[in-house]
Protein backbone atom coordinates (compact mmCIF):
# COMPACT_ATOMS: atom_id res chain seq x y z
CA UNK A 1 0.00 0.00 0.00
CA UNK A 2 2.60 2.60 0.73
CA UNK A 3 4.52 1.57 -2.32
CA UNK A 4 1.37 2.31 -4.21
CA UNK A 5 0.89 5.57 -2.69
CA UNK A 6 4.38 6.52 -2.96
CA UNK A 7 4.16 5.34 -6.92
CA UNK A 8 1.24 8.13 -6.95
CA UNK A 9 3.04 10.67 -6.01
CA UNK A 10 5.90 10.15 -7.70
CA UNK A 11 3.61 10.38 -10.91
CA UNK A 12 1.65 13.19 -9.75
CA UNK A 13 5.59 14.95 -9.54
CA UNK A 14 6.02 13.97 -13.07
CA UNK A 15 2.70 14.75 -14.46
CA UNK A 16 3.05 18.25 -12.49
CA UNK A 17 7.28 19.09 -12.80
CA UNK A 18 8.26 16.61 -15.68
CA UNK A 19 7.23 19.50 -18.61
CA UNK A 20 8.67 21.88 -16.84
CA UNK A 21 12.03 20.43 -16.05
CA UNK A 22 11.99 19.06 -19.88
CA UNK A 23 11.29 22.41 -20.89
CA UNK A 24 14.57 23.45 -18.53
CA UNK A 25 17.25 21.06 -19.97
CA UNK A 26 15.96 22.20 -23.31
CA UNK A 27 16.17 25.86 -22.45
CA UNK A 28 19.40 24.90 -21.12
CA UNK A 29 20.86 22.88 -24.17
CA UNK A 30 19.39 25.94 -26.82
CA UNK A 31 20.57 28.70 -24.58
CA UNK A 32 24.05 27.54 -24.21
CA UNK A 33 24.21 26.54 -28.20
CA UNK A 34 23.37 30.49 -28.72
CA UNK A 35 25.68 31.97 -26.18
CA UNK A 36 28.91 30.03 -27.96
CA UNK A 37 27.29 31.25 -31.12
CA UNK A 38 27.14 35.24 -29.59
CA UNK A 39 31.05 34.87 -28.73
CA UNK A 40 31.86 33.53 -31.44
CA UNK A 41 30.75 36.18 -33.59
CA UNK A 42 31.44 38.71 -31.00
CA UNK A 43 34.92 37.38 -31.07
CA UNK A 44 35.60 37.37 -34.99
CA UNK A 45 34.52 41.21 -35.10
CA UNK A 46 36.94 42.10 -32.25
CA UNK A 47 39.60 40.33 -33.90
CA UNK A 48 38.92 42.00 -37.60
CA UNK A 49 38.73 45.48 -35.66
CA UNK A 50 42.27 44.72 -34.32
CA UNK A 51 40.82 44.45 -30.65
CA UNK A 52 43.96 44.13 -27.87
CA UNK A 53 43.85 40.61 -26.96
CA UNK A 54 43.81 41.05 -23.49
CA UNK A 55 40.40 43.20 -23.68
CA UNK A 56 39.14 40.86 -26.16
CA UNK A 57 39.66 37.71 -23.55
CA UNK A 58 38.35 39.87 -20.42
CA UNK A 59 35.13 41.43 -22.73
CA UNK A 60 34.41 37.69 -23.73
CA UNK A 61 34.81 36.59 -20.43
CA UNK A 62 32.25 39.22 -18.93
CA UNK A 63 29.39 38.59 -21.69
CA UNK A 64 29.75 34.70 -20.98
CA UNK A 65 28.99 35.42 -17.64
CA UNK A 66 26.18 38.06 -17.96
CA UNK A 67 24.68 36.09 -20.89
CA UNK A 68 25.05 32.67 -18.52
CA UNK A 69 22.98 34.10 -15.48
CA UNK A 70 20.15 35.25 -18.02
CA UNK A 71 19.91 32.06 -19.28
CA UNK A 72 19.91 30.68 -15.51
CA UNK A 73 17.09 33.35 -14.56
CA UNK A 74 15.15 32.25 -17.40
CA UNK A 75 15.32 28.19 -16.74
CA UNK A 76 14.44 29.15 -13.10
CA UNK A 77 12.11 30.91 -14.10
CA UNK A 78 11.09 28.25 -16.64
CA UNK A 79 10.93 25.54 -13.23
CA UNK A 80 8.54 28.33 -11.34
CA UNK A 81 11.35 29.77 -9.16
CA UNK A 82 10.55 33.23 -8.11
CA UNK A 83 13.43 35.39 -9.57
CA UNK A 84 12.18 38.74 -8.89
CA UNK A 85 14.03 38.56 -5.70
CA UNK A 86 16.91 36.97 -7.29
CA UNK A 87 17.03 39.38 -9.17
CA UNK A 88 16.58 42.15 -6.41
CA UNK A 89 19.89 40.44 -4.63
CA UNK A 90 22.04 40.61 -7.71
CA UNK A 91 21.25 44.05 -8.37
CA UNK A 92 21.91 45.01 -4.71
CA UNK A 93 25.48 43.00 -4.98
CA UNK A 94 26.32 44.61 -8.30
CA UNK A 95 25.46 48.26 -6.58
CA UNK A 96 27.55 47.37 -3.57
CA UNK A 97 30.46 46.63 -5.66
CA UNK A 98 30.06 49.06 -8.29
CA UNK A 99 29.93 51.94 -5.46
CA UNK A 100 33.45 50.34 -3.47
CA UNK A 101 35.06 50.14 -6.76
CA UNK A 102 33.96 53.58 -8.22
CA UNK A 103 37.70 54.29 -9.23
CA UNK A 104 38.74 51.20 -10.50
CA UNK A 105 35.26 51.09 -12.41
CA UNK A 106 36.45 54.43 -14.27
CA UNK A 107 39.85 53.74 -15.11
CA UNK A 108 38.55 50.07 -16.37
CA UNK A 109 36.18 52.08 -18.22
CA UNK A 110 38.98 54.10 -19.40
CA UNK A 111 40.85 51.40 -20.62
CA UNK A 112 38.19 49.64 -22.66
CA UNK A 113 37.70 52.89 -24.51
CA UNK A 114 41.35 53.31 -25.06
CA UNK A 115 41.53 50.30 -26.91
CA UNK A 116 38.58 50.07 -28.84
CA UNK A 117 38.80 53.71 -30.19
CA UNK A 118 42.59 53.67 -30.50
CA UNK A 119 43.87 57.50 -29.66
CA UNK A 120 47.02 55.96 -29.10
CA UNK A 121 48.79 52.50 -29.08
CA UNK A 122 51.78 51.28 -28.03
CA UNK A 123 54.96 53.29 -29.51
CA UNK A 124 53.18 56.30 -29.71
CA UNK A 125 55.20 59.29 -28.51
CA UNK A 126 52.31 61.63 -26.62
CA UNK A 127 51.58 64.53 -23.93
CA UNK A 128 49.08 64.42 -21.25
CA UNK A 129 47.80 65.07 -18.16
CA UNK A 130 51.56 67.31 -17.92
CA UNK A 131 53.26 64.20 -18.84
CA UNK A 132 54.98 63.23 -22.31
CA UNK A 133 56.56 60.30 -23.04
CA UNK A 134 56.22 57.02 -25.37
CA UNK A 135 53.71 54.96 -24.58
CA UNK A 136 54.89 51.59 -23.19
CA UNK A 137 51.70 49.65 -21.98
CA UNK A 138 47.79 50.23 -22.49
CA UNK A 139 46.60 47.93 -19.68
CA UNK A 140 43.04 47.65 -18.48
CA UNK A 141 43.50 50.35 -15.59
CA UNK A 142 46.45 52.10 -16.59
CA UNK A 143 48.56 53.23 -19.28
CA UNK A 144 52.19 52.89 -18.74
CA UNK A 145 54.66 55.94 -20.34
CA UNK A 146 58.31 55.95 -21.07
CA UNK A 147 59.37 59.77 -20.45
CA UNK A 148 62.45 61.03 -22.66
CA UNK A 149 64.59 60.70 -19.26
CA UNK A 150 63.79 56.92 -19.52
CA UNK A 151 61.42 57.34 -16.27
CA UNK A 152 58.16 54.83 -16.02
CA UNK A 153 55.21 57.24 -15.78
CA UNK A 154 51.83 55.34 -14.44
CA UNK A 155 48.32 57.29 -15.57
CA UNK A 156 45.63 55.83 -14.61
CA UNK A 157 42.84 55.20 -17.56
CA UNK A 158 40.26 56.59 -16.48
CA UNK A 159 41.90 60.05 -15.95
CA UNK A 160 43.55 59.64 -19.61
CA UNK A 161 40.68 58.97 -21.25
CA UNK A 162 38.48 62.18 -19.79
CA UNK A 163 41.76 64.33 -20.49
CA UNK A 164 43.31 66.19 -24.06
CA UNK A 165 45.96 63.95 -25.04
CA UNK A 166 48.58 65.26 -28.07
CA UNK A 167 49.52 62.44 -30.01
CA UNK A 168 52.67 63.68 -31.80
CA UNK A 169 53.27 60.29 -34.19
CA UNK A 170 49.45 59.61 -35.28
CA UNK A 171 50.44 62.42 -38.43
CA UNK A 172 53.71 60.47 -39.19
CA UNK A 173 55.37 63.92 -39.36
CA UNK A 174 56.57 66.36 -36.60
CA UNK A 175 57.63 70.25 -37.07
CA UNK A 176 60.66 71.57 -35.62
CA UNK A 177 60.21 74.90 -33.77
CA UNK A 178 62.82 77.12 -33.73
CA UNK A 179 64.44 80.70 -33.85
CA UNK A 180 67.23 82.30 -34.32
CA UNK A 181 68.44 85.58 -34.42
CA UNK A 182 71.19 87.73 -36.31
CA UNK A 183 72.41 90.98 -36.44
CA UNK A 184 70.50 94.22 -37.74
CA UNK A 185 73.90 94.73 -39.61
CA UNK A 186 73.12 91.41 -41.43
CA UNK A 187 72.03 90.80 -45.04
CA UNK A 188 68.66 89.72 -44.47
CA UNK A 189 68.89 87.30 -47.75
CA UNK A 190 72.47 85.61 -47.13
CA UNK A 191 71.42 84.62 -43.64
CA UNK A 192 68.32 82.75 -45.08
CA UNK A 193 70.27 80.72 -47.46
CA UNK A 194 72.95 79.90 -45.14
CA UNK A 195 69.83 78.76 -42.41
CA UNK A 196 67.96 77.07 -45.06
CA UNK A 197 71.11 75.21 -46.38
CA UNK A 198 71.60 73.73 -42.69
CA UNK A 199 68.47 72.35 -42.95
CA UNK A 200 68.72 71.17 -46.59
CA UNK A 201 71.76 69.34 -45.76
CA UNK A 202 70.64 67.59 -42.61
CA UNK A 203 69.52 63.69 -43.90
CA UNK A 204 66.74 63.67 -41.03
CA UNK A 205 64.58 66.68 -42.77
CA UNK A 206 62.46 65.58 -44.61
CA UNK A 207 62.21 67.00 -47.84
CA UNK A 208 57.88 66.73 -47.89
CA UNK A 209 56.88 69.09 -46.18
CA UNK A 210 59.79 71.67 -47.64
CA UNK A 211 61.62 73.24 -44.40
CA UNK A 212 60.96 77.16 -44.56
CA UNK A 213 63.13 80.08 -43.33
CA UNK A 214 61.13 83.11 -42.74
CA UNK A 215 61.69 86.69 -40.77
CA UNK A 216 59.23 86.35 -37.89
CA UNK A 217 60.18 89.44 -35.89
CA UNK A 218 62.05 92.87 -35.45
CA UNK A 219 63.07 92.25 -31.88
CA UNK A 220 65.14 95.03 -29.93
CA UNK A 221 68.45 94.06 -30.66
CA UNK A 222 68.56 91.37 -34.11
CA UNK A 223 66.42 90.30 -36.31
CA UNK A 224 64.67 87.58 -35.35
CA UNK A 225 64.21 84.14 -38.29
CA UNK A 226 61.15 81.08 -37.59
CA UNK A 227 63.19 78.23 -38.58
CA UNK A 228 60.68 74.99 -39.62
CA UNK A 229 62.14 71.74 -40.53
CA UNK A 230 60.20 68.48 -40.74
CA UNK A 231 60.72 65.49 -39.23
CA UNK A 232 59.80 61.85 -38.02
CA UNK A 233 58.63 61.67 -34.91
CA UNK A 234 61.51 59.40 -33.86
CA UNK A 235 63.75 61.83 -34.97
CA UNK A 236 62.85 65.26 -33.37
CA UNK A 237 65.02 65.55 -30.38
CA UNK A 238 68.12 64.70 -33.16
CA UNK A 239 66.93 67.54 -35.62
CA UNK A 240 66.13 70.16 -32.80
CA UNK A 241 69.54 69.58 -31.66
CA UNK A 242 71.79 69.02 -34.84
CA UNK A 243 70.18 72.28 -36.19
CA UNK A 244 70.67 74.04 -33.04
CA UNK A 245 74.60 73.29 -33.05
CA UNK A 246 74.77 73.29 -36.96
CA UNK A 247 73.24 76.79 -37.54
CA UNK A 248 75.74 78.36 -34.97
CA UNK A 249 78.75 77.09 -36.55
CA UNK A 250 77.36 77.80 -39.83
CA UNK A 251 76.36 81.89 -38.86
CA UNK A 252 80.15 81.91 -37.45
CA UNK A 253 81.39 80.59 -40.82
CA UNK A 254 79.76 83.22 -42.92
CA UNK A 255 81.34 85.94 -40.18
CA UNK A 256 77.34 86.28 -39.93
CA UNK A 257 77.00 88.13 -35.79
CA UNK A 258 74.61 86.07 -33.48
CA UNK A 259 73.30 89.49 -30.78
CA UNK A 260 73.43 88.85 -27.13
CA UNK A 261 73.16 91.08 -23.81
CA UNK A 262 76.21 92.44 -23.09
CA UNK A 263 77.28 93.53 -19.50
CA UNK A 264 77.43 97.10 -18.72
CA UNK A 265 80.08 98.00 -16.19
CA UNK A 266 79.56 100.69 -14.16
CA UNK A 267 82.54 102.01 -12.07
CA UNK A 268 81.80 103.65 -9.20
CA UNK A 269 83.06 107.45 -8.55
CA UNK A 270 86.00 108.35 -6.06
Amino acid sequence: MDIDILMDKGLDFIATYGIQVIGAIVIWIIGSWIIKKILRVVKSVMVKRAYDESLQKFLLNLMGWILKILLILAILAKLGVETTSFAAILAAAGLAIGMALQGSLANFAGGVLLMIFKPIKIGDLIEAQGEIGVVKEIEIFTTKLTSPQNKEIIIPNGTLSNGNIVNYTSEGKLRVDLTFGVSYDTDIKQAKDVLLKVLTSNEKVLKDPAPTVNVSELADSSVNFAVRPWCTPEHYWDVYFETTENVKLALDKAGIEIPYPHAVEIQKEG
